[in-house]
């Protein structure tokens, strides 16, 4: 099938994406893989989530535990976990599109949090200068 999407790659999935397929893999959950490590549960989810990504010695026994290649972590090249099954594809497809939309809203909403924070400030300053009289 020259059609076939690569799951894991670059253009179809993010670190974070491989990090929770590779873990769901071995069966493992966010708490119990976060314990291994030796990281918080809250680091581990920052990771899934894209929100930080581990330093070389975490992303080191991440790919070991997780039985994957670093490389593939980072970019979707190398050993890692196999593609969804055939009858997954169109739901998983649907849940990639639900994803990149949640995403760009939560950029979206980031952007809007620091104009309020920006707006908040400028009312400060302008609440404690003296009033033209």
């Amino acid at each position: 099938m020259t059609d076939e999407i690569d799951w894991y790659g670059p253009e179809a999935a993010t670190f974070g994406d491989r990090v929770a397929a590779a873990r769901e893999q071995t069966g493992m959950t966010q708490a119990m893989l976060a314990k291994r490590l030796g990281v918080r549960l809250a680091t581990l989810r920052g990771w899934e989530e894209d929100l930080s990504e581990p330093r070389a010695n975490r992303l080191s026994m991440l790919a070991g535990l997780l039985n994957v290649s670093m490389m593939w972590l980072i970019n979707g090249e190398g050993e890692g976990v196999d593609a969804p099954e055939a009858g997954e594809t169109a739901r998983r497809v649907d849940l990639e599109e639900v994803l990149a939309d949640m995403r760009a809203l939560r950029t979206d909403l980031l952007k809007k949090a620091e104009t309020v924070g920006k707006m908040e400030k400028r009312i400060r300053r302008l609440m404690t200068e003296p009033a033209d009289a």
